[in-house]
């Protein structure tokens, strides 16, 4: 989860105990860990970048004919930019020198 206010209310906290689930949060600001911040940033390189728009509509355009072409034309390209795998620590961990 990426720390939203509304992630950590008692509504969500209490169906987290009904569940009996444990919900990991992201640190505070690290959008390279959140997969919709990688996808959007995967966007904006391939169709915002240096490119000027006459309109909002060819603007908004780009932006879904990008994202119509996520599960086909871009596939193999975001194929392990996408990957929900992360390497995890323990918080008991030590850093040797």
């Amino acid at each position: 989860m990426d720390n939203a206010r509304y992630q950590r209310c008692n509504k969500v906290m209490d169906k987290v105990k009904d569940l009996g689930i444990q919900l990991l949060f992201l640190p505070p600001y690290s959008p390279n860990l959140n997969l919709i911040e990688r996808l959007w940033k995967f966007t904006k390189k391939k169709c915002l970048y240096n490119k000027y728009y006459e309109s909002f509509g060819n603007f908004k355009d780009a932006i879904d004919d990008c994202l119509n072409k996520v599960q086909s034309t871009f596939k193999d390209q975001i194929k392990t930019l996408l990957n929900p795998k992360f390497q995890m620590f323990s918080k008991s961990a030590t850093v040797t020198a």
